[in-house]
């Protein structure tokens, strides 16, 4: 298969676990759902596998979902307008070029201007201040994905999703009431426990009875669904276990090395929970399943290892 295209630098994706993320996903799904989509990797990785006919791509984050979609629907404008803004930074001083865009984006919350900002911040890694304005700063370093490399991955997407895909920047729970049994839904919120009450990498968080509530709700309803959710480094865990009367089936992915740990002389090992609903479960009995699979308990088990073998 050949190399999955990846546009969008994004810390936190789920871009390196999209394997093993869809080693869970049943065959010939109708519509793949994402209400929190990010940078989109499982949608993209799932349609270059063909998992899905449809995919409703969601994030509140408007700027970057509209990014999404123009990279789909507009490639070629969108990868002009992207070659452009590198260009400027190579005819000036190229922090100050930086700092420049940042400063209008913010102003205007220009999509384009954001596909520079993420190539180009320092590690990918998104950061807004209290006030939801974008505020990192640039790698020094880097001066981000060169433009031809920056077209094809956006020439990639597009091939993969245009015609296929719907957009919104909706509250998650106005998307989860549209869905139906014939979806699957993948979920990936805001990540728990790491930053207290505000997190400076998304531009708003959620809140945990909620979305257990919404569970609730989808096992109701008989929706299928997989949830990325909690995790832990070492043995210091992150995050909120979901309860176990939502009767989840819970697996641990070794997502690497800690680099966090490693700064600090220590090799610890990061793990992310993946949580799959009873209907999923039901739907489709998988080998992986019946061997990495576990209910949920108030501890890890880090056998998930064997996912990469």
């Amino acid at each position: 298969m050949k190399s999955i295209p990846h546009p969008i630098q994004y810390q936190g994706s789920k871009r390196n676990l999209a394997a093993a993320i869809l080693g869970y996903f049943p065959k010939d799904v109708d519509r793949l759902i994402e209400p929190f989509a990010g940078s989109a990797a499982i949608s993209i990785a799932a349609a270059a596998r063909q998992l899905a006919a449809r995919y409703a791509i969601n994030d509140v984050n408007k700027p970057l979902v509209e990014l999404l979609r123009l990279m789909v629907e507009q490639p070629t404008e969108t990868a002009d307008y992207y070659e452009q803004i590198w260009n400027g930074q190579l005819t000036e001083d190229s922090p100050s070029h930086y700092y420049q865009m940042r400063d209008a984006f913010n102003r205007s919350q220009d999509p384009r201007l954001f596909l520079y900002l993420l190539a180009r911040c320092v590690k990918g890694a998104v950061r807004y201040n209290a006030d939801g304005m974008f505020n990192q700063s640039p790698d020094k370093r880097r001066k981000g994905t060169r433009p031809a490399t920056m077209r094809n991955n956006i020439f990639g997407v597009s091939a993969l999703l245009q015609g296929k895909s719907a957009f919104s920047a909706l509250d998650y729970r106005d998307v989860l009431r549209t869905v139906t049994t014939d979806d699957l839904v993948y979920m990936d919120p805001p990540y728990q426990g790491v930053c207290g009450e505000h997190d400076s990498r998304y531009l708003s968080g959620i809140d945990h009875h909620e979305f257990v509530l919404a569970l609730e709700e989808l096992n109701e309803r008989g929706i299928a669904y997989v949830v990325s959710y909690d995790g832990r480094r070492g043995d210091k865990a992150f995050g909120e276990l979901l309860p176990s009367y939502l009767e989840l089936s819970r697996i641990e992915l070794l997502a690497g090395r800690s680099s966090q740990s490693t700064l600090l002389g220590r090799t610890e090992m990061t793990y992310e929970s993946l949580y799959l609903s009873p209907v999923l479960v039901q739907k489709r009995t998988l080998p992986a399943l019946r061997s990495h699979a576990i209910p949920i308990q108030p501890h890890y088990v880090p056998e998930a290892n064997a996912l990469y073998a």
